[in-house]
């Protein structure tokens, strides 16, 4: 099979929020103008649906979403030689979020087994030569992608489903935006030099004190609990999420490519979007199930 081109670089993405620039008229390395209207309209499409009458519409984002995801990485890891099959990993993927959604928890965890097993039994189809190497990628992807994401869709499940997906996504919107403020303004001591060099020491703390007011702030106003068990969940998710970053940039160095993809102008392509927030979800959930009770 012939594997697509993508674009390639020598260097990680340039541009996330908390990374230094090399010069102050595009620091961001992004068309910033582009960037955030592709933002704001991202917004709008998981939002819309989230505080609908059919809540149900936003797992169909969240599958859509998940199977560009899926797409860009099997994608990706076909550069290394590595041949996850897509079918299974795309039905996969769709059935975790969807019995996450209306069965639990233990449900995703066996949509995951399952598209696992699946994965497993397509891949046998073909010769043994890199059998283990084309199952240890199924197994990433599967794990890494929608599994992830199933912990979105856990959040939308209560009554106050909607708030908790908003103090999810939003508090990882400032982390983004905080990192990225204090890393332009004052960003001079690189955080991991070999991984991601123009990630800022200055940046993380600006992300850190941006997701330390929005937890309270959001605590506060959306769940009338303890501001200072916001400031927690604020700190931790910070965290997830910058190692979150950190994570993709180490799998675009290894891969060799600037992006994920092309499809989203200013920001690269949707795992470029989702890189902070797939391994924040199960903290977000954990965190909200423990500190703020369910209606």
């Amino acid at each position: 099979m012939e594997i697509p081109a993508i674009e390639t670089a020598p260097a990680p993405p340039e541009g996330a929020p908390g990374k230094k620039g090399a010069d102050k008229a595009s620091r961001a390395g992004r068309n910033l103008p582009a960037a955030i209207a592709v933002g704001v309209g991202l917004g709008v499409v998981i939002t819309a649906p989230l505080f609908s009458p059919w809540r149900w519409l936003f797992i169909g984002v969240l599958v859509a979403a998940v199977s560009l995801g899926i797409y860009e990485i099997v994608q990706s890891l076909r550069r290394l030689g590595a041949l996850p099959p897509m079918l299974p990993l795309m039905i996969g993927g769709a059935a975790m979020l969807v019995l996450a959604y209306r069965e639990g928890p233990e449900a995703l965890f066996l949509g995951l087994v399952m598209t696992v097993l699946a994965c497993l039994a397509w891949r046998m189809a073909d010769p043994a030569e890199g059998f283990l190497r084309d199952v240890a990628a199924s197994t990433f992807t599967a794990a890494y992608v929608p599994f992830l994401a199933g912990f979105c869709a856990l959040l939308a499940i209560p009554d106050d489903g909607p708030r908790r997906v908003t103090a999810f996504i939003a508090v990882v919107v400032c982390s983004d935006v905080g990192g990225y403020a204090a890393g332009v303004l004052f960003g001079k001591h690189p955080m991991a030099p070999s991984v991601s060099p123009k990630k800022s020491w200055e940046g993380f703390a600006g992300s850190l004190t941006a997701c330390a007011l929005a937890g309270a702030i959001f605590f506060w106003t959306l769940f009338d609990a303890n501001p200072l068990l916001g400031v927690v969940y604020g700190l931790a998710i910070v965290a997830s999420a910058t190692l979150g970053d950190l994570g993709e940039s180490m799998v675009k160095r290894d891969i060799g490519i600037k992006d994920m993809g092309t499809l989203l102008p200013g920001h690269g392509g949707i795992m470029d979007r989702l890189d902070s927030l797939l391994p924040t979800a199960p903290i977000a959930w954990l965190l909200l199930a423990a500190f703020v009770p369910y209606p």
